[in-house]
């Protein structure tokens, strides 16, 4: 019974002296609340330096990819190629001296 008395005893002595010193209880519980607000905000912050690092990887692989489809583009919007193509697949050539028609309009 003296170690159940003796954890009552030192449980007493600490709950008289937390209420006799409230502000120095009160700073205390106020710089652990602080620590913690500042854990909380840190890990935040790595936490959207990680999304704003994925997101800049992501707007340049995007970047890559437009360059190449705009490069893919011009090559095949060239002039000499769309003429080789209508040549070879629909049998058309550009029309002769001869066979150029002027149509007037009065």
């Amino acid at each position: 019974m003296t170690n159940a008395s003796t954890n009552f005893n030192l449980l007493l002595i600490l709950v008289t002296e937390l209420t006799r010193h409230k502000l120095r209880v009160l700073l205390f519980i106020a710089v652990i609340v602080s620590a913690l607000a500042v854990i909380l905000s840190s890990h935040h912050n790595r936490q959207q330096n990680i999304a704003l690092e994925q997101l800049m990887r992501q707007k340049d692989d995007l970047d890559v990819e437009w360059r190449n489809l705009v490069l893919e583009q011009r090559a095949l919007t060239e002039h000499n190629r769309i003429e080789a193509l209508v040549e070879k697949h629909l049998d058309m050539q550009r029309p002769g001296v001869d066979d150029e028609v002027v149509v007037r309009i009065k």
